[in-house]
């Protein structure tokens, strides 16, 4: 990879990951729109190492809470709310890992810009439909059970090209009732586990492989991508309950008709 190619890339990796507008699609459409050769795996390695790196860095303190909760109620029974959200990640993460191990080696079949396309636009009027559901005084404290496997399982949907992991477990979150804040509070601390899980797939793949490993490229994609994204968590907690998710959705659809001309 080119210098231009990885800083290009790592930027819109860091970008896309936590906005509901699909990274996957964005790294895979950006190298045919610029004629890119596919980026490698190391480098994918390499972006989500960045983005974890942000989303833990981001929620430290609440993850610090929710952890000592969760190991104490695993010691005594006693339940708190911290302990609760905890297990509520576990819980929501189980369906795209498993799901996702026993699907991975067909996924590439998706990644055809029609069905990128497709998806992008048909889950933005999804989103734009769910936002309608936001609340302002229900939190991601307050979920049930079923609430948490609805947006476990809505989660799944991810492994579409232009879906988006984020996107789509937003909706899920904003169509039972959380408010903009808490569906994407929600959504972002889904991210830890399973990027650490595609990641560590990631990382196992690359060790197997007998290519060498571009140091440079990954080290500069790692912290392009960490900066990005941490950025970008920021602005979008900050900015979500203001200006909602139209904009979102405007941009999803354009990008999804630029695709259908483009490729049609």
């Amino acid at each position: 990879m080119e210098t231009l190619q990885t800083v290009v890339l790592a930027l819109v990796q860091g970008v896309t990951e936590f906005l509901p507008i699909s990274s996957s699609a964005h790294l895979i459409l950006v190298p045919r729109v610029f004629g890119w050769q596919d980026q490698g795996l190391a480098f994918d390695v390499a972006v989500h190492v960045g983005s974890l790196t942000a989303v833990l860095s981001y929620f430290f303190r609440d993850l610090r809470a929710m952890i000592g909760a969760w190991c104490a109620d695993v010691a005594t029974g006693t339940a708190t709310p911290d302990s609760r959200l905890a297990w509520a990640v576990i819980v929501a993460t189980l369906p795209i890992v498993v799901i996702g191990l026993l699907v991975n080696s067909y996924t590439d079949y998706l990644r055809d810009p029609i069905v990128i396309a497709a998806a992008t636009g048909f889950f933005a009027l999804v989103l734009w439909w769910a936002d309608g559901y936001a609340r302002t005084d229900y939190d991601e404290y307050g979920l049930s059970w079923r609430q948490v496997w609805i947006i476990g399982f809505a989660q799944v949907l991810a492994l579409i090209p232009g879906t988006s992991r984020s996107g789509i477990t937003i909706t899920a979150g904003l169509a039972l009732g959380l408010s903009r804040r808490a569906a994407a509070r929600f959504s972002f601390l889904l991210a830890i586990p399973t990027i650490l899980a595609a990641g560590s797939l990631q990382t196992y793949e690359l060790i197997t492989d007998q290519a060498p490993t571009p140091w440079g490229t990954v080290l500069l994609g790692v912290v392009l991508s960490g900066v990005a994204a941490y950025t970008c968590i920021h602005w979008f907690l900050k900015l979500v309950e203001r200006v909602g998710m139209l904009p979102f959705v405007i941009y999803r659809i354009a990008l999804a008709v630029v695709l259908l001309l483009l490729y049609l």
